[in-house]
């Protein structure tokens, strides 16, 4: 069992950055950054193979938002840049600890509870 706990969201203006980190407490296979909008699906924004540090973006995502994790505890990073409205979403933090790694479908072992992003114009 793995258990993964988003933080740093928050209600920013347009045109500010965030943060956003992912603890978990387990060895993990790949991890992946998720966001989902008020009446949308669910969309991948990257995913990370945690050994080797590959890294993947969904072409929606490419530019804005860089994806980073720590070493010695495995925590998640996605830093977002020049923020808009239309990011505004629940974000969320998946993990696999084996087989597969889902990549951009949100088909993933386990899943934090999410953290709130707000954007205002």
């Amino acid at each position: 069992q793995v258990q993964l706990k988003e933080s740093g969201g928050g209600s920013v203006q347009a045109g500010g950055s965030l943060r956003l980190s992912c603890t978990v407490s387990g060895p993990t296979y790949c991890m992946a950054w998720f966001r989902q909008a008020p009446g949308k699906e669910r969309e991948a924004i990257s995913w990370r193979y945690t050994r080797s540090g590959n890294t993947r973006y969904a072409d929606s995502a490419k530019g804005r938002f860089t994806t980073s994790q720590d070493m010695a505890d495995d925590t998640l990073h996605l830093q977002i840049h020049t923020l808009e409205p239309e990011d505004t979403a629940m974000y969320y933090c998946a993990a696999q600890v084996n087989g597969d790694c889902p990549a951009r479908t949100p088909s993933y072992q386990y899943w934090g509870q999410g953290t709130q992003v707000t954007v205002s114009s």
